[in-house]
């Protein structure tokens, strides 16, 4: 199953599925930075996006997952989040009130959207969740500068809220060329563009590696630029969104070491589909990131 698959399999409305903005990082990092640093003093955090292991029964992930120094499984939705709890992990990020193809970038689609963000964001806020993710939607037709304008007065309409709860919104970053045809968020600059306008502490970019060497490359040097922008970040292997070693043109080890050096203290998630054995390659991908 691909992430395309699992997303369409969700009910409509759920996606399958964070200081001034001249900091380096997100109000979310800083939060987390009090917390003992994890992962052989990486700084960062690991967590693993579940939907890579959905026909893995969700209480058996969790624990196989603490076993391996991982804090948190993400993109949950409401019902998922008590069994990881349950089980001593969190949920870095919860599924939000946009899918893929069907976001804010489409002013009709705005009051649905904003309806279920507040029906969402208390209960994340309640249940101890840093992150809601969001998308921006297809193209379809629509330029680039109108879905970036239509994206921020949407997403004005509900930072205010996510201010309140202490709860960051992130909009991710996806590859246009090959897995997401048409989706408009598929460029750094666009989206770091977006938490501009936004205008919000609590309004950042969940950059997926995979994604952006897929669409533009240059990762260490996007991340660098662009860091203040971003609040989470997601791991795949290229090409192919495999496992994240040697295989593959990614170097893991050189990424982590720079996003240690940058100071990021947030959520490091693996979102590869394994190859191999599912918990053998999950391990060794922690270790990879392990700086």
């Amino acid at each position: 199953m691909n992430r395309r698959t699992f997303m369409q399999t969700l009910p409509v409305g759920v996606a399958v599925v964070g200081g001034a903005l001249s900091k380096g990082h997100s109000v979310a990092n800083q939060e987390v930075a009090a917390k003992p640093p994890v992962g052989g003093g990486s700084g960062f955090r690991h967590s693993v996006c579940q939907w890579c292991y959905s026909s893995m029964d969700l209480a058996d992930l969790t624990k196989q997952a603490k076993g391996m120094g991982i804090e948190s499984i993400e993109l949950l939705g409401e019902e998922q989040w008590k069994i990881v709890q349950a089980n001593g992990l969190t949920c870095a990020v919860a599924n939000g009130p946009t899918t893929i193809s069907s976001g804010f970038n489409r002013i009709e689609n705005h009051d649905a959207i904003v309806k279920r963000a507040e029906e969402l964001l208390p209960k994340i806020k309640a249940a101890g969740i840093p992150n809601m993710i969001v998308f921006s939607g297809n193209r379809a037709g629509l330029s680039d500068a109108d879905g970036l304008k239509n994206c921020a007065i949407g997403l004005k309409r509900i930072t205010p809220l996510a201010e309140s709860l202490g709860v960051t919104i992130i909009m991710e970053l996806l590859n246009s060329k090959i897995d997401h045809k048409d989706y408009q968020c598929d460029h750094t600059a666009w989206g770091a563009e977006l938490v501009k306008r936004t205008q919000s502490d609590r309004f950042r970019l969940l950059y997926d590696i995979y994604h952006m060497q897929v669409q533009e490359g240059d990762v260490i040097h996007t991340i660098s630029d662009n860091q203040w922008a971003i609040a989470h970040y997601h791991t795949g292997g290229v090409p192919g969104r495999a496992e994240i070693d040697q295989s593959q043109e990614l170097q893991y080890p050189a990424i982590c070491r720079a996003l240690k050096e940058m100071g990021y203290r947030g959520y490091l998630a693996q979102e590869f589909i394994p190859q191999r054995d599912p918990m053998k390659s999950l391990a060794e991908a922690v270790r990879i990131c392990t700086v």
